[in-house]
């Protein structure tokens, strides 16, 4: 499965061997150990450090329910009115099945897919670039698309893409849906990356987004085994990307941070606790003079006189 699609999810391997994904696991190790395949998060590819990119058929399938969460989210960065670009992928076409129910949107995309999803949209423009059909994945590409991006100006892109790390940003296995994704960002004043946990840590052939320049990452909640993920993630939060985690866990759904890195933070004793001081001038008790004390004491006598 891995030779015919370049790569398989470990759900997928479970449901055709009908086993459990704990036992396939198991074997997938024992393959890579063999110099067979490679284990990536959630499934596996062709050994040799770069990933193949798999055709729409086979992405369709993988992390289905962590994209469905992240364009939920994503969907809500959107304003009415706005104009963005949008790439091409299986993440970005459900991102697009939620933008129909945005008023005066303009959607700029090279994404078969995307201006599918959109067509019946009465309240949203689709503009299509120019190029030439690359039928795995259903986008336009080549020097066609590259041109009609010329001269435009966006508020955000969304795109993306095979792999994502902190040391090379956004890349793909493509090369000229390297250079199309290259030319939707320069049209946009922000970048926003849709990335599920399973593309976390890995590096592709082509960068696409260096990481200075990914303004948002918009992810699901990495497993509590997969350290990687959560290390490429706090990397990215260290060089300023903002973190938007989708789904249940410690970064609830939509919960907009970004991650403080770790030697950001400070300890601040709350009031009641020890070291703790409490607001305003620190006030002193001391005992009257003596005079003081007799003078109080007479005027007391008085009044109750």
């Amino acid at each position: 499965m891995v030779r015919a699609n370049g790569a398989v999810s470990l759900r997928e391997l479970a449901r055709v061997v009908q086993t459990s994904e704990v036992t396939v696991r198991r074997d997938v190790r024992a393959l890579e150990a063999e110099g067979l395949l490679d284990r990536r998060h959630g499934g596996a590819v062709l050994p040799g450090g770069f990933t193949r990119e798999s055709g729409y058929p086979q992405k369709s399938h993988l992390a289905t329910a962590e994209k469905t969460a992240i364009a939920d989210v994503a969907a809500g960065l959107v304003q009415e009115g706005e104009a963005i670009v949008v790439g091409a992928g299986t993440t970005t076409q459900e991102l697009a099945r939620r933008l129909a129910r945005v008023p005066g949107l303009t959607v700029v995309t090279n994404s078969l897919l995307v201006a599918q999803a959109l067509a019946h949209a009465n309240r949203v423009e689709v503009v299509m670039t120019g190029g030439t059909l690359r039928g795995s994945n259903y986008a336009l590409v080549g020097s066609g698309a590259e041109q009609s991006l010329h001269g435009l100006r966006v508020s955000r892109a969304f795109l993306s893409g095979a792999g994502l790390t902190a040391e090379r940003g956004l890349s793909t296995s493509n090369m000229l849906s390297a250079s199309v994704d290259r030319a939707l960002v320069q049209a946009a004043a922000e970048v926003v990356v849709l990335a599920d946990h399973t593309k976390l840590g890995t590096d592709t052939m082509f960068q696409t987004v260096p990481t200075d320049l990914i303004t948002r990452l918009v992810t699901d909640d990495p497993p509590p085994h997969d350290d990687r993920a959560a290390m490429e993630l706090q990397a990215l939060a260290d060089q300023g990307v903002q973190i938007t985690v989708a789904g249940g866990g410690p970064g609830a759904a939509g919960a907009d941070t970004p991650r403080p890195a770790r030697h950001q933070r400070r300890d601040v004793p709350l009031p009641g606790q020890r070291g703790a001081r409490p607001p305003g001038p620190q006030l002193r008790s001391a005992p009257l003079p003596p005079d003081t004390a007799e003078r109080q004491a007479r005027v007391a006598d008085l009044r109750r006189r």
